[in-house]
């Protein structure tokens, strides 16, 4: 089997055995980058396929929205040919990345040590929920490890009820985090010519991705807790109600602050000693807050927007996911590109000599099993 594509990763070859989301999603980024990506499911295909509406053409959504750029082929590991292809495929593959259970792979011999003794300079990438410790046998759902690692007690009203964030952001950050590691074991692998076994896990990353709130735990010994959509550093930073609705308005330093007072024409604001620096104005937040709302208050928050964002102050209407493509189109970021008849959302990485390609739409189901079982025979 040739490949013929282009970009940074061209001539790697990757080994996906891995579904739902955190796996698909940092494969289809390598594939985007030119790698060849060879997608194995089992023969009921990926889960996502399943996870409708919505849908396309009958197709879910959720699957094509992180699978473009791959072939597929269905294999049954308990089918002796199956798993001997499947074991051919680790043998030739650059890159081999898996989400099974921890230790789930062993038994037929795609586990790392088995991989390794016959590739010994693959990068096996494994990414679980928990870990290969004590949490080794806990199911890695994403809505697990938001309300595990803390998130969900971060997210709604402060005497409302935890609530989830609109995406499974820790699958997503696991995903770019296995990325990185694959692409630093390849630049090793340059290097030395060795091999190596990359792990990542949806807890690990969510505390990770925790930023300020976890470093505020582990080095401040302080517990956050849900403040709705105000920020516990900063003020504002948070939407505030104009005549006709909510715009974000952000100050993120005394400057900024300085320029909103400018175009609210509260002139004095800046100089008074309970809002002159962040700290003072995030302490004295309730008192600054109905002063700014007045203000606001007197026109649309289109009308804010522009003036503001003229002025160089952080603002933002809060769209819906439509506006927030509209906007991204009259910015000029193309976030839209058809991969043949599917269009999906843009690469957000931008090369200036090796750009990301738009080949091969999300495949069927064993769309490409003839081929690629054809190619491991020779």
């Amino acid at each position: 089997m040739v490949q013929h594509s282009t970009g940074p990763l061209a001539g790697l070859l990757v080994a996906d055995f891995s579904r739902i989301l955190a796996g698909p999603y940092a494969t289809m980024l390598l594939a985007d980058l030119g790698a060849q990506v060879i997608k194995v499911e089992s023969p009921g295909g990926d889960d996502t396929r399943t996870w409708m509406p919505p849908t396309r053409d009958g197709v879910s959504t959720y699957y094509l929205g992180i699978n473009r750029n791959k072939r597929s082929i269905a294999l049954d590991l308990k089918d002796p040919d199956d798993l001997a292809a499947a074991q051919e495929l680790a043998r030739r593959a650059d890159v081999m990345i898996e989400n099974f259970r921890p230790g789930g792979l062993a038994r037929f011999g795609l586990d790392y040590d088995s991989v390794t003794a016959g590739n010994e300079k693959i990068v096996y990438a494994s990414i679980s929920g928990f870990g290969t410790g004590a949490g080794r046998d806990f199911p890695g759902y994403d809505l697990m490890v938001q309300a595990i690692s803390g998130l969900m007690s971060l997210t709604g009203d402060p005497d409302g009820s935890p609530y989830r964030a609109g995406i499974s952001v820790f699958d997503v950050m696991a995903g770019l985090h296995a990325s990185i590691g694959i692409l630093a074991a390849l630049h090793h692998r340059d290097a030395t010519g060795q091999g190596q076994h990359v792990e990542v896990n949806l807890l690990s990353s969510a505390l990770s991705g925790l930023v300020n709130h976890s470093s505020g735990y582990v080095a401040g010994g302080t517990v956050p807790f849900r403040m709705g959509n105000a920020h516990p550093s900063l003020f504002p930073y948070e939407p505030l109600p104009t005549a006709d609705g909510e715009l974000i308005v952000i100050a993120g330093n005394d400057g900024q602050f300085r320029k909103l007072c400018q175009v609210l024409d509260l002139p004095t604001l800046p100089d008074d000693p309970r809002f002159g620096r962040n700290q003072d104005r995030t302490a004295n937040r309730e008192q600054l807050r109905p002063l700014l709302v007045e203000r606001l208050a007197e026109r649309t928050k289109d009308e804010w927007f522009r003036d503001l964002l003229a002025a160089g102050v952080p603002c933002a209407p809060i769209n819906t996911i439509d506006g927030g493509v509209a906007l991204a189109q009259e910015l000029g970021l193309d976030p839209v590109v058809a991969v043949g008849d599917v269009p999906g959302v843009r690469n957000p990485i931008t090369f200036s000599d090796t750009p990301a390609r738009y080949e091969l739409p999300p495949p069927g189901l064993d769309e490409h099993g003839e081929e690629i079982r054809a190619w491991l025979k020779n």
